[in-house]
């Protein structure tokens, strides 16, 4: 077969159809100590206000704020327990940071704004009543949503749900992903290659791409060109896993045995897409589970990943905020480009004084050139249907890392 049977879609087209066939992940329980960065799948109500007593948010006295000059001391409220001390006009108390408010007592004054003098407190400022004081239920009260639905559980969340005292909680898994690198000439990082071999990078990069997605990557190695080991593999990751991504074997080679088998087991929703790189990326339900057939080019396969896989995963987790962000930066330099497809290239991406972004090629964007990635923290996005791009315009970006 000398053309491809699948039809040239769309980059637009191909996530639509990977989000709309794409869903969450069925919510689990899990306690709050094991969901970080894990999504809600419910409503986190407080069952008690906080705090639940009114608190010192200083070290110091507690005081009568109308009383006037000296006040006797009668005792120490420190924190963790509540000591039988009332105060009354004439007197005060010592009390810790974070310590319960003796009865009686509407004020504290900080230590600094005071002295003593033979048990006697004498304050050097005025207060009015409250001061320095947290109210119950100041910082939550009882009944309120702490947490909605679709909450990503990071560490200030997490330590929400310690505060208000919630074990267990309803949340999105992170999606387990099986990735698998396919071809006869591929052998493992820490093997001698021989003639026509070349060590799988392809496998390692996505493992960790999942990784960072925020989803839990199985290594199934590597598949070598027959269709029955192709099999195999393919059956224990459709076991094991939520979803399979390949890279390699999904062009018009002899030996490119992935797409053939999709179509014969699964439901093929597109085999190439109008992109570079990336044109023989591959979309397929198996078993229920999307499986993502990148190509053996490393930049395309990491490309691809972050252009169609990367925002799947994220919504089989339960997120909401998918996709990278999108902004204008103004190039460098001169950007060759090719009309007939909208072609993502590597730059580095700088704020200039003025605020604005500037984008700077990584170098030789070739399909093959993995350092092209290396210090990458944008994409630049070329669209079909222009052609070349001089120094100064301004294009679109995905911004894949912090910019400075």
């Amino acid at each position: 077969m000398r053309q491809s049977p699948y039809p040239m879609i769309p980059v637009s087209e191909a996530i639509d159809i990977i989000l709309r066939e794409v869903t969450p992940l069925p919510p689990q329980v899990r306690p709050f100590t094991e969901a970080a960065n894990m999504v809600l799948a419910e409503d986190i109500f407080a069952a008690e206000p906080m705090p639940p007593f009114p608190a010192s948010t200083v070290d110091g006295y507690a005081i009568i704020a109308a009383d006037e000059g000296p006040r006797r001391i009668i005792g120490d409220q420190m924190a963790g327990y509540l000591a039988q001390i009332k105060v009354e006009p004439g007197f005060a108390a010592r009390v810790t940071t974070g310590a319960p408010i003796p009865s009686g007592a509407d004020a504290m004054v900080m230590i600094e704004d005071t002295e003593e003098e033979e048990g006697m407190l004498l304050m050097k400022t005025s207060v009015s009543p409250g001061n320095c004081i947290r109210q119950v239920g100041v910082d939550i009260e009882a009944g309120e949503l702490v947490l909605p639905a679709g909450t990503q559980l990071k560490p200030a969340e997490i330590g929400l749900l310690a505060m208000i005292g919630r074990l267990e909680v309803r949340v999105y898994p992170a999606p387990r992903i099986g990735v698998m690198s396919t071809g006869d000439e591929l052998v493992e990082p820490g093997k001698a290659t021989g003639p026509g071999q070349i060590r799988d990078a392809n496998r390692f990069a996505l493992i960790n791409a999942v990784f960072d997605a925020g989803g839990a990557p199985a290594d199934l190695g590597i598949v070598r060109d027959q269709e029955a080991t192709l099999a195999d593999t393919i059956n224990l990751g459709l076991e094991m896993s939520d979803g399979l991504i390949t890279s390699g074997g999904v062009s018009m080679g002899q030996l490119d045995l992935v797409k053939p088998y999709l179509a014969e087991h699964g439901e093929l929703f597109f085999g190439r897409v109008n992109t570079k790189p990336g044109k023989p990326v591959t979309f397929a339900v198996l078993a229920g589970k999307p499986f993502f057939a990148l190509p053996g080019n490393p930049v395309s396969a990491l490309v691809s990943f972050e252009v169609f896989v990367r925002p799947a995963l994220l919504k089989m987790a339960g997120r909401t905020d998918i996709h990278r962000p999108r902004r204008q930066v103004v190039l460098a330099h001169d950007a060759r480009h090719t009309a007939d497809r909208t072609e993502f290239q590597r730059v580095t991406i700088t704020y200039q004084e003025d605020g604005t972004m500037m984008a700077s090629t990584t170098g030789v964007q070739a399909s093959s050139r993995l350092l092209s990635m290396r210090s990458a923290n944008g994409l630049i996005v070329l669209p079909h249907g222009q052609g070349d791009f001089p120094a100064g315009a301004e294009v679109e970006a995905l911004i894949l890392d912090e910019v400075w």
